[in-house]
């Protein structure tokens, strides 16, 4: 099968509805996939038999709601096309069953949206995103619902946040004039980083199993420093591995296009063409779950913990964000006529606004418990949000605010529709790898995002925020004599105004953590530390007014996400007890009992031997070992102590009590582990896991 018969070929696109319903049904489609219009029951039926004719044509034997709960995974519950007739079977799909499921929801999180005993849950057809067959199963994305009509997944904020910043910005492109725009929507291409392990090195760590990251380990004699893994030649079994995750990928529809070695040793990424955010979420999803299971059949294992090992780069999922019309136009590009030029600095301001208005919510959209290891570490932004333009744009907004002309290259410049702005270069900025909100040229790269979130969370946030400073733009234009003059006062005072998020220098310099405090920008390290902005008033405001989340779905969340960075915690502390108490700790008294016999050996068969080595590594270890095992008695009842019922103070509880009390078992057991035999070392160490992939 060649590449464009093989691309999409497990996917009911528009291609297959095309040819496969009929004209009054397919337009019926178009409509509810582009306008939102809701779908009548019998044009769903006639969708639903085709589907089923075609999955069944395909291999597929059963059907699934394919939704994404408040775990952060997708979850399926399977039905087969199997419905009785007489003393056999008929192969059935309806278009009740196509639309509408209902799947048991007591096990899902809900963050006290009900009680357990209240199980119902609904899942609801999102046709804007096409069904897809993943192995024998028709796979129908939808969203999740309680019975009372709470939102218990992450699709639903970002398809009603899809429809808040359209209709938001909608209204300001019709004061430029456009007018054969019916549509916008946010477009997203997330970078996906991950590790890949032997499979047989992985199955010796229990830390890597249950947790999913390295809890202990000391640095290998080689690491990152010479540069020479990033971008580097792909291994053959990395390579094998890309290419049958690629034809996996392009089955489903999936735009992977850009895959490299990335800077840890191990380390690679995978990057996809832009697609519409909700359609580039479920992909996401997809692709994260085949990415492990096509590591599997190369025996390796496909990590995509934020921070599967310590002093090596983490891994992010670089979230690069844009608006575009459906005429195709992205509003992000500056444009080549004047009217363009002054709607770009529009949409550019409203951002820069958005982001310094809610940073806090910035930080609450990437907030886990991995996530948190690699905020400021060498590879990430660091847990202050600010903004990076690039030289000339920031030059440019700055002549506006001072009203003096730009003085930048001649080249290639732009003239304003505003005639007192200055003229504006095309953009040429650089990247910034440690700013965390970056202007690449045509869309805005959210660098914080963790390398396990589904990128909803970031996207509905960011689409809520943005949307909010495109309404009160549009409202203060709308009613404004002079256009012109309006348009051209928004820009300088929301330049005035918010120039304290906007920052081109070195984010992980530590002068910036003081320059970030004299500006008021807040410095939130920590899931515990920023939380609590979710649910502050402003914020509550911003959602309910926009209708993305009531108060209600807001604090559920809120006690979600909390509740999980504990249970990550706690399961982190419990492991690496395991790990000390039954591994580390009975490898380390056997190899010094074997250094120890070995000195008394040395001594009753030569007199006035010199056993250095031994009694000196025998006496470092002793201390070791005693030190680490005091370590583990205190973690020990520090976990037995983790009673707290407020789950806020909670996790706080875990951030200043348990964590520290983790890194104090991890610091021995790593110094152990350098002066430990090889044989005796009860697990694969760093060299074995970073550099075992021949």
């Amino acid at each position: 099968m060649g590449m464009t018969e093989l691309f999409g070929s497990m996917v009911f696109n528009d291609k297959v509805m095309e040819a496969r319903l009929p004209k009054e049904t397919y337009k019926a489609m178009q409509k509810t996939i582009k306008d939102g219009l809701p779908l009548d029951i019998g044009v769903a039926n006639v969708v639903a038999n085709a589907m089923k004719d075609w999955a069944i044509e395909k291999g597929a034997t059963h059907f699934t709601h394919w939704f994404q709960p408040m775990t952060g995974i997708t979850a399926e519950k399977h039905d087969s096309f199997i419905s009785p007739k007489g003393d056999g079977v008929i192969m059935e799909f309806s278009g009740k069953e196509l639309v509408k499921g209902e799947p048991d929801a007591s096990s899902f999180p809900s963050g006290g949206l009900r009680a357990t005993f209240e199980a119902r849950g609904y899942t609801a057809w999102d046709p804007t995103s096409y069904a897809f067959i993943k192995g024998n199963t028709l796979c129908i994305p939808t969203a999740f619902c309680s019975y009372s009509g709470e939102a218990l997944d992450k699709k639903t904020p970002l398809l009603r946040s899809m429809e808040y910043i359209n209709k938001e910005a909608m209204r300001i492109l019709k004061l430029f004039g456009n007018e054969d725009v019916t549509s916008i929507k946010t477009t997203v291409g997330p970078e996906q980083e991950y590790f890949l392990v032997p499979k047989e090195l992985y199955d010796q760590r229990k830390d890597l199993i249950y947790t999913g990251r390295t809890l202990f380990g000391a640095k290998a004699p080689k690491g990152q420093e010479l540069d020479d893994h990033y971008f580097g030649t792909i291994k053959d079994r990395v390579a094998a591995y890309m290419a049958d995750l690629n034809e996996e990928l392009w089955k489903l529809g999936v735009l992977a296009k850009t895959e490299h070695n990335e800077v840890a040793p191990a380390q690679h990424e995978l990057a996809p063409i832009f697609s519409t955010t909700n359609i580039a979420t479920d992909h996401n999803q997809l692709t994260m779950e085949i990415m492990q299971k096509v590591a599997k059949k190369h025996d390796l294992v496909c990590l995509l913990h934020e921070k599967p090992f310590d002093g090596v780069n983490g891994s992010g999922k670089h979230n690069n964000w844009s608006l575009s019309t459906n005429t195709g136009v992205n509003l992000l590009e500056p444009g080549a006529t004047p009217y363009e030029n002054a709607q770009f600095l529009l949409f550019l301001c409203a951002i820069i606004k958005g982001v310094d208005e809610y940073q806090d919510l910035l930080r609450v959209s990437v907030a886990t418990a991995g996530n948190d290891h690699r905020l400021g570490a060498n590879e990430a932004p660091p847990a202050i949000v600010s903004v990076f333009l690039g030289d000339e744009l920031y030059e440019i907004l700055e002549s506006i605010k001072n009203g003096t002309l730009y003085n930048g290259k001649e080249a290639e410049k732009l003239e304003i529709g505003v005639d007192i702005l200055p003229p504006f270069p095309k953009d040429n900025t650089d990247r910034n790898r440690t700013s965390p909100f970056a202007f690449t040229g045509n869309k805005f790269e959210f660098r914080m995002v963790g390398s396990t979130l589904s990128i909803s969370g970031p996207n509905f946030i960011l689409n809520t925020v943005f949307g909010k400073e495109f309404q009160l733009f549009a409202d203060e234009l709308e009613k404004a004599t002079d256009f012109k003059k309006a348009l051209h006062d928004i820009i300088v005072k929301t330049i005035t105004e918010h120039e304290r998020i906007l920052f081109n220098g070195n984010g992980y310099d530590d002068s910036w953590i003081e320059e970030a405090e004299k500006r008021g920008l807040l410095n939130l390290k920590t899931t515990p530390d920023c939380l609590p902005y979710f649910i502050k008033e402003k914020n509550i405001k911003l959602f309910t007014e926009a209708h993305v989340l009531t108060e209600t779905e807001i604090f559920s969340r809120y006690e979600i996400i909390l509740e999980s960075y504990c249970k990550v915690i706690g399961i982190e502390a419990n492991t690496m007890l395991d790990m000390a108490k039954k591994d580390i700790l009975p490898a380390v008294s056997a190899y010094s009992k074997e250094l120890a016999d070995t000195a008394i050996a040395k001594h009753s068969l030569i007199k006035d031997c010199a056993c250095s080595y031994e009694e000196e590594i025998v006496k470092e270890i002793s201390e070791l070992t005693s030190e680490l095992y005091k370590a583990v008695k205190a973690l020990e009842d520090a976990v037995d102590k983790a009673t707290e019922s407020d789950v806020l103070k909670l996790a706080l509880y875990y951030k200043d009590v348990i964590i520290p009390a983790m890194d104090a078992v991890r610091t021995p057991a790593d110094k152990l582990e350098l002066i430990t035999a090889k044989k005796y070392w009860p697990f694969p160490t760093y060299g074995d896991l970073l550099f075992g992939v021949r």
